[in-house]
């Protein structure tokens, strides 16, 4: 079964260890060169701002469009509302990772990839990591290697497919299809791909920056849930959510970028006036592996580093994360989000009862209750200098109680890769911690790990 097959992947360190893995990955950035510079918005090629609506758009009419939007959540009186810049992307693109068994043990076949807003520029990804307009050629570059077996269901075994959302905050409801396809036949290799075990994959996971966020992504949604205790039913944390959503629900209403109040466009960016959350700017970008060598292109900027954390308990020898119910402009509906997720610098002018729940905690935590902490970028081809600590810290009674502030409650971390299987219930950042949250487990079970050569 599925979820053996699993267990075992993540058990075993097979073939090359991670300093082999990451010599290979440095190796492919300095062979084929990669340049990334930022550029004044003029210099865009293909890029303008349309003189009707304001935003900064593609000549073709795809990719994505800058744009303006309006946001409120919540109802009257209680109302939040504010104007951002956001991305929008109606395309579903594909992140799908292929899956073959050697040995008797799950392979999955993982990318040295170039993003331009990648720390480094290149880090492992899934095999496939395309939006529509790339695969379908707009861009008129090269095909897209081995999307055959992502597009042609007779071509193997699917593991895992899923639509998934991306980052609400800067995203205005993009999805991704997430998939995992075992395949029985010989692949063609390439120089740029290996095959890796889940536990190679969770050994890299320990490493900043290492595995990007479309991989983790798309494999996140491989862990089934297992039989286990939890405090609350998953229909009973269902209904939490469908209240939670009903209660606040999210209206993003698009607007001209141009006329969204608080924001500055200069030469080089579109800024806050007070210098807060990101920017947009934009880029040249040369890379000699990909499908297209040179283009120009828009990317969000955060301003900071940002904190992403689960707090854990363990209840009837269980361990559970705390979630919170995660509106994020680009949503459609709430998600479960991390119990944190922010960019601190945002907040710092505030006093403590104001900052986000939890956030104090999270970045006063003893090093002893830090069970998982490594700094992970989000997506590449969007966002520039996107970087996060993902933390997983283990709290006490007093400082997470059993009884949940409003706005949070416990989940078991089989109740959380459960829901992986369903569109829009995991957030993005979510899906990353679910991951670092396996890691812990095989971490825990001492892994019965294994390295053999190849």
């Amino acid at each position: 079964m599925l979820p053996e097959r699993i267990a075992r992947s993540a058990a075993e360190l097979r073939g090359e260890s991670v300093e082999d893995i990451t010599a290979w990955v440095q190796r492919r950035r300095k062979e084929v060169g990669f340049k990334v510079r930022r550029i004044p918005f003029e210099e865009l090629d293909g890029w303008s701002f349309s003189p009707e609506t304001g935003n900064l758009v593609h000549r073709s009419g795809r990719f994505f469009t800058v744009q303006g939007l309006r946001v409120s959540v919540g109802e009257q009186p209680d109302r939040t509302s504010w104007h951002q810049p956001v991305i929008a992307q109606p395309e579903v693109g594909i992140l799908g990772v292929l899956a073959r068994e050697f040995d008797g043990v799950l392979h999955f076949l993982m990318q040295a990839k170039m993003e331009p807003g990648n720390p480094g520029l290149v880090q492992i990804s899934p095999t496939v990591q395309a939006t529509y307009s790339n695969y379908t050629k707009i861009h008129k570059g090269a095909d897209v290697r081995y999307l055959e077996y992502f597009t042609d269901p007779s071509r193997g075994r699917i593991l895992s497919d899923v639509l998934q959302s991306e980052h609400g905050s800067w995203f205005r409801r993009k999805r991704n299809r997430n998939m995992v396809v075992e395949v029985t036949e010989p692949v063609p290799e390439h120089e740029d791909f290996r095959w890796l075990t889940l536990g190679q994959i969770h050994e890299l996971l320990g490493h900043d920056n290492t595995v990007n966020f479309d991989a983790r992504s798309a494999l996140a949604g491989l862990y089934g849930a297992g039989a286990s205790f939890a405090l609350h039913s998953d229909t009973e944390l269902l209904s939490w959510l469908a209240a939670w959503r009903s209660l606040t629900p999210i209206t993003g209403a698009p607007v001209s970028l141009a006329d969204i109040p608080g924001w500055t466009r200069d030469e080089y960016s579109i800024h806050r006036d007070d210098e807060r959350y990101f920017r947009v700017m934009a880029v040249s970008v040369r890379a000699g592996n990909r499908e297209v060598r040179e283009w120009t292109q828009p990317l969000l900027e955060p301003n900071g580093l940002g904190v992403v954390a689960f707090l854990t308990r363990t209840f009837g020898g269980v361990p559970h994360v705390l979630v919170s119910a995660r509106a994020e402009a680009g949503f459609s509906d709430a998600e479960f989000g991390p119990t944190v997720q922010c960019v601190p610098r945002n907040h710092g002018h505030l006093p403590a009862g104001e900052r986000p729940p939890f956030l104090d905690l999270v970045r006063s935590a003893a090093p002893a209750r830090i069970r998982y902490s490594a700094l992970h970028s989000e997506e590449g081809g969007r966002f520039l200098n996107a970087v996060s600590r993902y933390l997983v810290i283990e709290a006490t009674e007093s400082e997470a109680p059993l009884k949940e502030p409003p706005g949070f409650r416990w989940v078991s971390r089989d109740q959380l890769a459960a829901f992986t299987r369903y569109s829009h219930y995991v957030s993005a950042q979510a899906r990353t911690l679910l991951l670092c949250l396996n890691t812990l487990e095989v971490q825990r079970a001492g892994c019965g790990a294994t390295r053999r050569s190849s």
